[in-house]
């Protein structure tokens, strides 16, 4: 476990590859994924392990999916956990990039409807 971790510096990372990966979306998909909060942390708190979030888990799409919004009192939102996702990549920055990619698209695959197998098969696992 990273004790030090220079938080700040993840989030610029994060955050600055989470705008790539938008900028290279379909305009319409980007358009749609452009209105949905992503927000940082370190990794899940006390209340998502609770309800069954595992500690190293790297990322966390919650709310309603697209085609459910209007009928959900909570918005939706990604969650990445940029300490987990940086112990996942051993502390290699090229790899954390890549897996902030991955995760911010499959947690969007979640917002879009999409299912465990769909984004397996899409190479979003």
């Amino acid at each position: 476990m990273m004790v030090n971790a220079n938080w700040k510096k993840l989030q610029v990372l994060a955050l600055a590859e989470v705008e790539t990966t938008l900028a290279a979306l379909p305009k319409p998909l980007r358009e749609r994924a452009e209105k949905l909060p992503v927000t940082f942390e370190r990794q899940p708190n006390a209340g998502l392990q609770a309800d069954g979030i595992e500690a190293d888990t790297l990322g966390l799409f919650t709310g309603p999916e697209f085609a459910d919004e209007g009928n959900v009192p909570l918005p939706p939102q990604i969650i990445l956990f940029l300490e987990n996702i940086w112990d996942f990549a051993e502390g290699d920055e090229e790899i954390f990039r890549d897996e902030v990619h991955t995760t911010f698209l499959h947690e969007l695959g979640h917002y879009l409807g999409l299912d465990e197998d769909e984004l397996t098969e899409r190479g979003l696992e």
